[in-house]
């Protein structure tokens, strides 16, 4: 499947991890290889979209396009579509959303997600199962719900569904991936933000109120690591080395 763009936001002003695209994992920038694993896909082109010149000369060094976008934007999705405009992209265009803090995201979630997006569910993401009671009891963990055809029914921090009736066995991880054509991203891009969105931190819970269907894809693997603080950092750091000593 090869009829799809992606955009990686990338901003050096992260509260909790400062100046994180250049940050190193094995002697390459994060941003770089979230890069190199974006060009390994199907996808058509892949841009990053930034309001730093130290990022955007970084990023051409390693050959990227790159698309410069105001310093305004709270928002990667408010990012991404700056530079959808900026591209002059189709509407109808599908855009995948990759985190630049992703360096571990399967190829085969990234290749299949734009699949997914169409008139009944206009935004498509991914999950993928959690057992670790710390990771289902964590509120840095965002759990998800659906229903039986795989529409999201909600997003959270905190357990869902909470297992107060009978021991439960599938919760679910969301990844903070996104499909979407330009055209649904241009319209969620300005509507207002939600009250259940601000309680729980989840730009997710806006679309939903605002009654837009998101498809949850599953994928049986392991939840890859995303790169939020210190302590994934080193701890990514430690499977690049003991995997790139193996090859």
């Amino acid at each position: 499947m090869n009829n799809y763009v992606v955009i990686i936001p990338a901003r050096a002003s992260s509260t909790r991890l400062p100046n994180k695209p250049l940050l190193l994992l094995n002697g390459q920038s994060l941003l770089s290889r979230v890069h190199a694993l974006a060009k390994k896909s199907d996808a058509l082109e892949v841009y990053i979209a930034t309001d730093c010149e130290d990022i955007k000369n970084h990023a051409e060094e390693f050959g990227a396009k790159v698309v410069m976008t105001s310093q305004d934007h709270i928002s990667g999705t408010d990012r991404l579509a700056e530079a959808a405009t900026t591209l002059k992209l189709e509407p109808n265009q599908v855009i995948l959303n990759l985190q630049g803090d992703e360096p571990f995201m399967p190829i085969e979630i990234m290749n299949s997600l734009p699949q997914y997006v169409g008139p009944e569910s206009p935004i498509a993401t991914a999950c993928v199962p959690i057992t670790a009671i710390e990771d289902i009891e964590s509120p840095n963990e965002v759990k998800v719900v659906r229903t039986l055809t795989n529409r999201a029914m909600y997003f959270s921090r905190s357990i869902i569904p909470n297992a107060f009736t009978t021991e439960f066995h599938g919760y679910l991880k969301h990844l903070g991936i996104y499909a979407y054509s330009n055209d649904t991203l241009q319209s969620i891009t300005n509507l207002p933000e939600s009250e259940i969105e601000l309680q729980e931190k989840l730009e997710q819970l806006r679309f939903l109120d605002h009654g837009y269907n998101i498809h949850v894809q599953d994928f049986d693997i392991e939840p890859p690591i995303g790169i939020d603080t210190q302590a994934d950092l080193d701890k990514a750091n430690e499977i690049l080395i003991a995997y790139e000593k193996a090859q």
